[in-house]
């Protein structure tokens, strides 16, 4: 996967509910620095921590994966 993809799409999908990093950390319930750093393409979170970003987020996987 690529991981900067994923976080700057997960970062645009963020930004349009107008949504801080930490609001949807919380509402993860990911660590806000772990959750940052998902943004900033600096690892690849495990598949069940994606999921629970999307349905904060109200995406579908194929809106942020890049495939």
């Amino acid at each position: 996967m690529d991981t900067i993809k994923i976080g700057k799409n997960i970062k645009k999908a963020r930004k349009e509910r107008k949504l801080t990093q930490a609001e949807v950390a919380q509402k993860s319930g990911i660590h806000p620095n772990y959750y940052s750093r998902i943004e900033r393409g600096e690892l690849q979170p495990a598949l069940d921590t994606l999921e629970k970003i999307f349905k904060v987020l109200r995406v579908k996987s194929s809106e942020i994966l890049p495939f």
